[in-house]
Formats: C-alpha cells, structure tokens, sequence
C-alpha cells in the first residue's frame, strides 16, 4: 500500500510543482527555511527584519535542512521537499491500517490502507503541498493510534513516548493540541474504568511533553522578550479572516504576501508589534460586527467540511475545480459522518476519539480564516470511517475494545 501510494504521489509531482518555480513569490515558511539554510536561525519570515516566531519550527528544519543540502529554492530542493511530503503522505497507510484492523477487521483495515493510498486528497497535498499537511497527518494518526494502545498499558516508558510524540506534533502543527484533552482524557478514562493507576503515567506523559517543547518556548521568551508559547501568528489569522470581504474563503489582499502596505506596516513595526497591531484592529472589527462574524465562522465550517464557498462566478473564475471539490469533499463528509454515528450506535467507547479529533482539530479555523489544506491531517481519519461504513460489518463486537483489554493485564501489555 505504501509504495504503490509513493508511486502514485511522486509520478503526480511534475504535474502540480509549478508555482513554486517563481523565486519571487516567497511564502513565510520558504522565507524560514531560507534564513536557516544560510545560518541566520529562524528569521526573516516575509521580509529581512530579524527573528521570527511566526512558524512552528520542526517543519522549517526540515525545509530549511533541504535548502541547505540541495540549494535554496532550486528545482532540485523542491522536487525533494515534495518527494518527501509524498513519502510522508504514503506512510500513512501503516498507521491507518492499524487503527483499522485493531478497532474494526482485516478486512476494513485492508480497504482503508488502500483507500489511503489511492485518496485524491492524500495525492494531491502530498505532491503539491510544500508545508507540513502531510507530515501533521501522518503524526496525527500515530497518536490516535498510540492512544488506543494506551487504554491497555501504565508501564511508563509508553506514556513518556506519548509525551514526547505530542511536543513533536505541536512543534509541527500546533492545532493538534486541541485534541490532547479528549485523547489523552480518554486513555487515562479507560485505564481508570480497568481499576489501573492512570495518575502517574499521565504525570509523566505531561512533563515529557513539557520537556521536549521547552526550548522552543524559552528561545522565543529569550529572542522577543514575552511569552510566545508556539507561534505569534494568530492576529494576522483572526485579521485576515475577519475584515468584512467574505466574497473569498480569506481576503489575501491583507496578508503581508499579497498587500505592499501590509508589508511595509510589518517592515516598519517589526513581527511582534505588527502581530499585535493586525490582533487589535480584528478585535475591534468583530466587536463592531458582532452577526457578520456569526454567519461568516458558520460559513468557515461549512466551507471545511463541504469545499462550498461560492458558486459566484467570478469566485468560480479563481476556483475553477471548486463543483467537483464540493462533491467529494462533502460527500466523504456525509458519508463519515454515517460511519461515525454507526460507530456510535455499536460501541460509543470506540467513537468517542474519533469524533474528538473531528471536532476539536478545525474548531479554531472557523473563527479565524480557514483554507483547504487546513482539514488535510484529518483526511485519514475520514477515509477510515468513510471505510467502515461502506464495508464494515453490521455490528461491531465489543471485544475490540472492552473484552480485549480485559483479557490482557494492564501492565504487560506491550
């Protein structure tokens, strides 16, 4: 399934590679990548002013190791970061026949892998996307799988990975923590129903995760002098996605990439001032328009989950593949969302970390701005469910998770 999913990605590459063959039209993550290729640390983000804060850094090494090995932004380093992404996106296939076959069947779990390798978002973002989508995805399902296999062990060595694998995950996609509450909770729930101590390997988990974020906190609390405890990036976010223009998913014209004003208040004010600035001014808009950012944060969720913004046409000269988007995306939607309510009807236990991550990863993007990519780490989930319902079995035993935890002991599990 892997390898046949890589193919599939890489052979799609030179397809879909084109707009990053324009130098020029720098993106934030690039404008990182860059400066760390050239030994200048995380700087630089969209213009040259100094350090930055703006992206999570795992992700930029990564990019940034590329530049530096294979020149920056040579045809060569980007065919590479793409191959990458492409291997990232196709290793995904393990973790999700895994969830598969320990939560439902064989046979689930080999449609699921399949349906994984031969995705048309799983594709796409893989050979197109030059961020970390893909790298999220697959980090997301491990810890949806790791979780499952915690509900059966407190030995402490697996829950000091779990912690370890979180910070690594929030360093890629910070978003993911939304979900930490719920998965975590859920472990330490099931462990605590088996009569298992569940305090001590949370205990540790939670430092483990403290331990490995640490120092990306205290070299931003270093560099700009105030807590910054991710990214500094949300008030341009809240800004650019509540200005009053909803003719667009995002009004773009008030990013710093596509706005010389923008980017010259950024040069002037520096990034923390500037961030605080676009912070501020989206306060105050939505302070004043209180319904349109109501209907516009219901019009973001619906956009994530149904690719459906406008049928205008104008809008449809910019988005020209949006009607066959639309039918797929929400299609799977609705299709994921009959498998998690039979899920739930057949063992309410097993769905509720699959409908955690559902709600909890995008809810923020709804009140912010929201983009395609941004639902692109939970495509596997979706595919699993989507799976489970067009080939599942009618009724889910229980022994996928109840009576086989039980006849297991807790501590000597893995």
């Amino acid at each position: 399934m892997m390898l046949v999913g890589l193919a599939i990605r890489l052979c799609v590459i030179p397809f879909v590679c084109g707009e990053y063959s324009n130098p020029m039209a720098r993106r934030e993550y690039e404008g990182v990548a860059q400066s760390i290729a050239l030994g200048h640390g995380f700087s630089n983000a969209f213009a040259d002013i100094g350090p930055s804060a703006l992206m999570p850094p795992v992700y930029s090494l990564i990019l940034g190791g590329i530049f530096k090995v294979f020149g920056i932004h040579t045809k060569t380093s980007i065919l590479v970061a793409l191959g990458l992404n492409s291997f990232f996106s196709a290793l995904t296939c393990i973790p999700v026949f895994s969830i598969a076959r320990r939560c439902f069947s064989r046979r689930v779990a080999l449609w699921a892998g399949w349906g994984w390798a031969f995705s048309p978002y799983g594709i796409y973002y893989g050979a197109e996307h030059m961020w970390s989508t893909s790298l999220a995805g697959l980090l997301l399902c491990l810890l949806f799988l790791l979780t499952l296999l915690l509900q059966d062990s407190t030995r402490l060595v697996h829950w000091i990975g779990y912690g370890l694998l979180w910070g690594f995950i929030a360093l890629t996609e910070p978003m993911a923590l939304s979900t930490l509450p719920l998965l975590a909770g859920w472990a330490c729930y099931r462990l605590h129903r088996r009569g298992a101590h569940w305090r001590s390997p949370a205990a540790i988990a939670a430092l483990a995760l403290v331990v490995f974020i640490s120092p990306w906190f205290i070299r931003n609390y270093r560099v700009f002098h105030q807590f910054i405890p991710f990214r500094d990036g949300f008030g341009l976010e809240l800004y650019v996605g509540n200005s009053g223009d909803s003719s667009y998913w995002v009004a773009k014209q008030l990013h710093p990439n596509h706005s010389e004003a923008e980017m010259q208040e950024y040069i002037r004010l520096g990034e923390i001032r500037y961030m605080a600035r676009k912070r501020e001014q989206a306060f105050d808009f939505i302070s004043q328009h209180p319904d349109w950012f109501a209907r516009t944060s219901l019009r973001r969720a619906v956009y994530m989950w149904t690719g459906y913004w406008s049928f205008d046409r104008d809008y449809l000269k910019e988005e020209p593949l949006d009607p066959p988007n639309v039918f797929l995306r929400t299609t799977l939607t609705v299709l994921m969302l009959l498998g998690l309510c039979r899920l739930f009807r057949e063992n309410a236990a097993l769905a509720f970390p699959f409908a955690a991550v559902l709600l909890c990863f995008p809810a923020l993007y709804y009140f912010t701005q929201t983009n395609p990519t941004y639902i692109h780490p939970l495509d596997p989930l979706i595919v699993l469910l989507v799976v489970y319902f067009l080939v599942g079995r009618k009724h889910l035993p229980k022994a996928s998770v109840d009576s086989m935890a039980k006849a297991m002991p807790v501590e000597n599990n893995y």
